[in-house]
């Protein structure tokens, strides 16, 4: 099936490296890190190894009025402000958005762990007063589709709603999703994208699996370091990405500004280990992006790697682009600059992408002073290259083994 064209007509990021574009592009070019040291939680912090951090330490006016905010947790404050910039700078009509036309796809890896910890502190140690001064609100602000569905509140939009989960790949899903959705006259427009809030318990998950940095708790901004020799694990980050995805057609009657085109999307599973990445299932998810997108492997200039900096997870992603692109495309993998904003990831590794392709240029992999020689046969990006790109490949990997594979376009 062919289908519809799917434009992109706005997008918005909250990041380790900024909130505007014209931060995070300035980032990018200069190379600025958004790694940090990781903040004293009285929780979990002095027994964790990593101590590095993603983090969003700018200040963020969220104005909301107390309705909404009633049964937001942090990772719904960040849903919530990119999807309010993402309406904003789109114009579509109020009656539109609410006329079951326009369906939201957004999802997270736990829902709000801030929130989740303090029920079960009071579930376990409570008093019988305390455990019934639990509420409803309390559940709404933590479940895993409270992103989604706090969204679908705030702007009164009742189309379909989508909430992936899947670590990861969560975001990158979303607008893989609201892309098909599009596509295929489901809806006429998707707002998808994805949120993680900054909590020491999803380090304190990866540390106990000796996947996380350690070697550079004294120079946040030297890791993660993907496909580098020195690289020692990833580093987790927080942040929101959003974007708004709309059928070509009505996109170009009401005169919206399009950013870039989605041309192909896949998703499938290694269909085995939950932890390992394995290089046939994502080589094949690379493959059926290219066809859903009826590319040539010589049409994509650019990949946009996941990439996360752990020891085995770069070589075997270096091994699946090899095997799929060759020493084609320049590769980037753009969590050097702001650690794996786990969730969100997908949706901010594509706006950044975007923000690349409209301005022509690329961005080094922060960090990547020496390629591992496992990880060498691929075409690194090395410095920041004043250079076009007419079509990007984002993949992204989650534990449970899913890939998947977005490719947009530039819009001309």
């Amino acid at each position: 099936m062919k289908g519809r064209r799917v434009v992109i007509t706005a997008c918005s990021a909250i990041t380790p490296i900024g909130h505007t574009r014209a931060e995070i592009v300035d980032s990018l070019r200069r190379g600025v890190s958004g790694v940090k040291t990781l903040r004293e939680d009285h929780l979990l912090s002095k027994f964790i190894h990593s101590q590095v951090f993603g983090t969003v330490d700018y200040p963020i006016a969220f104005d909301f009025r107390r309705t909404f905010r009633k049964t937001m947790g942090p990772v719904a404050y960040y849903a919530c402000q990119v999807a309010k910039e993402v309406l904003d700078q789109a114009g579509l009509p109020p009656e539109f958005v609410t006329s079951g036309r326009l369906g939201v796809a957004f999802g997270s890896t736990h829902g709000s762990p801030t929130v989740q910890r303090e029920i079960y502190k009071t579930f376990f140690g409570a008093s019988q007063s305390e455990f019934r001064a639990i509420g409803a609100v309390d559940y709404l602000k933590s479940m895993v589709h409270t992103t989604a569905v706090n969204i679908t509140k705030m702007f009164g939009i009742t189309g379909r709603v989508i909430s992936s989960s899947t670590a990861c790949t969560t975001s990158s899903q979303s607008i893989g999703f609201g892309y098909e959705a599009v596509k295929y006259g489901m809806q006429d427009a998707m707002l998808c994208g994805g949120a993680d809030e900054y909590d020491t318990t999803t380090v304190a998950v990866f540390d106990n699996l000796m996947a996380c940095s350690t070697a550079f708790n004294d120079r946040p901004r030297c890791t993660p370091r993907p496909f580098d020799r020195q690289r020692d694990g990833l580093v987790v980050g927080e942040g929101a990405g959003a974007v708004l995805l709309e059928e070509y057609e009505q996109a170009r009657k009401r005169g919206a500004v399009i950013l870039g085109e989605v041309v192909g999307f896949a998703c499938n599973n290694n269909g085995g280990d939950l932890i390992l990445p394995n290089r046939a299932g994502i080589s094949e998810t690379l493959r059926l992006g290219l066809d859903d997108a009826a590319l040539a492997t010589d049409e994509v200039d650019f990949v946009s790697a996941h990439a996360t900096g752990t020891k085995m997870g770069d070589v075997i992603e270096a091994q699946a682009i090899h095997a799929v692109y060759g020493g084609g495309p320049f590769v980037t993998g753009l969590k050097g600059y702001m650690g794996h904003t786990m969730g969100s990831c997908g949706a901010i590794e594509t706006i950044l992408t975007l923000y690349m392709m409209q301005d022509g240029f690329i961005a080094p992999t922060l960090n990547l002073e020496e390629p591992d020689e496992r990880c060498a046969m691929i075409r690194h990006t090395m410095r920041l290259r004043e250079q076009p790109i007419r079509v990007a490949s984002i993949q992204n990997f989650a534990f449970g083994g899913v890939n998947t594979n977005l490719l947009i376009k530039r819009f001309v």
